[in-house]
């Protein structure tokens, strides 16, 4: 192992300060129950099995009351303020990781309502980033027909699927390349809804590492009871209530 390998650090950003106004539910959905448990809490659990040293960047709402710091597992952990948008938190986070973390070291971003992602997923994503200088992501092939409205909820037309692919998360990338993707993205306007499409805008292409597809983002109300049957069924029992612990 070379000297750079040895000295790198693995930093997490989990960007948590959405309101989730599409579940319509009064909290926001990172603070919804899941099995028992806040969404929150499931996605940090299961980032930490995979990866128990790694520094995490957790971004929260300033104004947030909700948020329990009993529910973070991490030993080396921090809040950072969330932004309006997904790429104002991970920019602000990644300011905060200033002086701290190496332009070489990797970032992974994961949404936080993305607690279904397993450990042989994460593993799998992290040896791939560290032999790519490019970066990736987590994502699936479309398996559906795909269809592009007129703009009045009409078929437009059907678009070919092949080579088309769900984006998902976590992505990681070198903490330098992101950090001047991000800001390039904001130098020119560019609106950005995932790291990829920035690091991308600078003529490079991230990898996409093939992922299961039930790591599902919980954005409607019925994500959630999906949610927690994929965590069952993970764990390999009938009860939706059983909170799932992976073996690494």
């Amino acid at each position: 192992m070379n000297e750079r390998r040895v000295a790198e650090r693995l930093w997490l950003i989990v960007p948590a300060a959405g309101r989730g106004r599409r579940m319509g539910a009064e909290l926001p959905k990172q603070y919804l129950a899941l099995a028992g448990r806040p969404v929150l809490a499931h996605t940090l659990s299961r980032l930490h099995q995979a990866f128990p040293e790694a520094c995490l960047c957790l971004c929260l709402d300033p104004g947030d009351a909700h948020f329990d710091a009993g529910w973070v597992p991490f030993d080396q952990w921090r809040r950072s303020p969330g932004g309006v948008e997904r790429a104002d938190s991970v920019r602000q986070a990644l300011a905060a990781l200033a002086g701290e973390a190496r332009d070489d070291d990797l970032v992974l971003v994961h949404d936080v309502a993305r607690p279904c992602v397993t450990v042989a997923d994460l593993h799998q994503l992290l040896a791939v980033l560290r032999e790519d200088s490019a970066g990736g992501l987590l994502a699936s092939p479309v398996a559906d027909t795909m269809k592009r409205d007129d703009g009045y909820e009409r078929v437009s037309q059907t678009e070919p699927r092949r080579g088309l692919w769900h984006a998902q998360t976590p992505q990681g990338f070198r903490y330098g390349l992101l950090c001047r993707a991000l800001h390039e993205a904001v130098a020119s306007g560019l609106e950005v809804t995932d790291e990829a499409s920035a690091v991308e805008a600078l003529g490079l292409k991230p990898r996409l590492v093939p992922g299961r597809r039930d790591n599902i983002k919980i954005t409607h109300p019925e994500d959630l009871a999906l949610a927690e049957h994929i965590l069952a069924a993970q764990q390999g029992t009938s009860s939706p209530n059983h909170i799932y612990e992976e073996t690494p």
